[in-house]
């Protein structure tokens, strides 16, 4: 293969595609994936380097870059594939001898920003003692590859390492299908239609929400020195035995265990009688491809009635039936869905939040090595705070442990509450392993779990010159009067239809409203940093403000006579 192929992004990769994209640039490593692998004994320095190329040059995936358009408005954005190569590998010896250090490698190898459009999604290094291979590390961007994904290249590394060692061919499965084969099924017509059940089924979901789950517990005000978020994370040896007898007396996946657990503190928590949640989930059952590397998951809304005073046992069974629904209708392309909670929020003249990001990973390599519970907290998540979420609970199933880890945004719950939540979760699942009966019901959790009660902390509620008022997301959207920032709304209606193909468009609607499409909205912040504005995110444009208030939002980054330059407009019979 010579030639450079184009396809469309998978469905898969487009949740990561908006994700990666609202980030700024010193916060995309949120979205790297750091893989440490040991090299056998007798594998060279350069036999690692031609594992890690025949990698690349098995799977497309490794060698594929991700454009903002195909070279023309109203297309875009684009995933191209390329022919195969050797993969530049860098070799970092532990010897102190003047060299950067494997950590130093290592630390700007995730960290920095992978150029989307010109650098293949797979960096590595080769760690050398004395000249001899010890580690091979590769940082990998999230849009090429998920968690199965992984597992097969670390399955197929090891199997390369092990001949190498033993001086033997390495047997391999052949690869029947690539990435651009499962974006031109994504294409189909039989696609169509599956996308289209779980769009219905999304509108209806997303119909019957609140506009804000959060909304009994969201602090409008927040002391100056408060972190945007928190990140706390509770380690647990007993949750892992108390899980598997729960799931097994119930006849479900451990990982529902945990969902119902944190469905029943949210419930306590905000005093809905139905939660929601955004589960991630794989989707590789969904189609005829299965096989593709490539990243393929994306999260799926999960409603659950708690309506009732269940006891735990009977949440959990609602729990795996709203959960088995919602994983019918979770393959789709996911740019649909922002676009269609846009349209319900420009319905309801406010935002509509979805509710807590919530994952379950198997790390069957992990090993806690403990005895006891430990509950430690992390640095301020400054990149995840980036990506506008209210929640992510990410459940890590070890081989002795189960690590439970939530980050929250601070509007919405203080160090107290994320502390709560946390041994909650425990104290939840562990009452429920004791009782065979059925386990706490949720008039009880609160107390449970300690939740500490929105008089508590209205009476904590910080008040002063040392305050800052917080972003409500949920309030009434304001309306564009259409006289302030005559300039700022020109260009950014020029730049809205140019990327998308439009010959007019109403400021007083949103982007979506408008006829933008949420995937280009990356090219509609580039084409505004080319027009000399900035101050805007994917996530306001996606969202359902009028287009003429978020121009209100620009400034300029350059003086009146530079901002002012031919257009490819004219090609559509727009001005500038």
């Amino acid at each position: 293969m010579s030639a450079v192929r184009t396809a469309n992004l998978c469905w898969g990769q487009r949740y990561i595609w908006l994700r990666v994209h609202q980030l700024p640039p010193r916060h995309q490593h949120e979205t790297h994936i750091v893989l440490t692998l040991d090299v056998p004994a007798g594998v060279t320095p350069a036999h690692c380097r031609a594992m890690l190329t025949h990698l690349a040059r098995r799977h497309e995936t490794l060698r594929t870059t991700y454009h903002l358009d195909a070279g023309e408005p109203g297309t875009g954005p684009v995933q191209r594939v390329h022919p195969p190569g050797a993969l530049g590998v860098r070799e970092v010896t532990v010897e102190r001898d003047g060299t950067p250090a494997p950590a130093e490698v290592v630390d700007e190898l995730s960290t920095r920003p992978f150029d989307l459009a010109g650098e293949w999604p797979l960096r590595a290094a080769v760690i050398t003692a004395g000249g001899v291979a010890k580690r091979v590390v590769m940082v990998l961007n999230h849009l090429a590859v998920d968690v199965w994904t992984l597992g097969e290249l670390k399955r197929e590394l090891r199997t390369q390492g092990a001949a190498l060692a033993a001086r033997r061919p390495a047997t391999v499965m052949p690869v029947r299908h690539q990435p651009s084969d499962l974006a031109r099924h994504e294409t189909s017509a039989d696609a169509t239609v599956v996308a289209a059940r779980s769009i219905a089924y999304w509108q209806e979901e997303v119909a019957a929400l609140p506009a804000d789950p959060y909304a009994t517990r969201r602090r409008s005000i927040l002391t100056k020195d408060e972190p945007p978020a928190r990140h706390a994370s509770l380690t647990s040896p007993a949750l892992l035995g108390a899980t598997r007898r729960i799931a097994a007396r119930y006849g479900v996946w451990p990982s529902l265990v945990h969902l119902a657990a944190h469905t029943a503190l949210t419930a306590a928590y905000t005093g809905l009688e139905s939660v929601s949640h955004l589960s991630f989930v794989s989707n590789r059952e969904s189609h005829p491809y299965p096989d593709v590397l490539t990243c393929m998951f994306s999260p799926t809304l999960v409603r659950v009635d708690c309506s009732g005073d269940p006891a735990f046992g009977d949440l959990l069974g609602r729990v795996a039936a709203a959960f088995a629904r919602a994983k019918e209708h979770s393959y789709l392309p996911y740019d649909e869905v922002v676009e269609l909670v846009s349209r319900e929020g420009s319905r309801r003249g406010r935002e509509v939040l979805l509710g807590a990001e919530v994952n379950f990973i198997k790390q069957r390599s992990k090993d806690y090595g403990g005895r006891r519970t430990a509950l430690t907290w992390h640095p301020v998540p400054e990149a995840w705070a980036h990506a506008g979420s209210e929640a992510y609970l990410r459940v890590d199933e070890w081989r002795d442990a189960v690590a439970v880890s939530l980050q929250a945004a601070s509007p919405v719950m203080d160090a107290a509450a994320v502390e709560a939540f946390l041994r909650g979760h425990e104290a939840l699942i562990l009452a429920c392993d004791a009782d065979p009966e059925g386990g706490p019901r949720l008039g009880d959790v609160a107390r449970l779990a300690a939740l500490p009660t929105p008089t508590a902390l209205a009476a904590h509620a910080p008040t002063g010159p040392s305050t800052l008022t917080a972003h409500a997301p949920a309030g009434p959207l304001p309306a564009w009067d259409g006289r302030d920032g005559e300039e700022a709304a020109r260009a950014l209606s020029a730049a809205v239809r140019l990327v998308n193909g439009l010959p007019r468009l109403d400021l007083s609607d949103s982007y979506t409203l408008a006829g933008g499409r949420a995937l280009r909205i990356p090219r509609v912040l580039a084409e505004l940093r080319e027009r000399g504005w900035e101050g805007l995110t994917l996530r306001q444009l996606a969202g359902p403000v009028p287009l003429g208030v978020l121009a209100g939002r620009l400034v300029p980054t350059r003086p009146l006579a530079e901002r002012h330059r031919p257009s490819d407009l004219t090609r559509l019979g727009v001005k500038p």
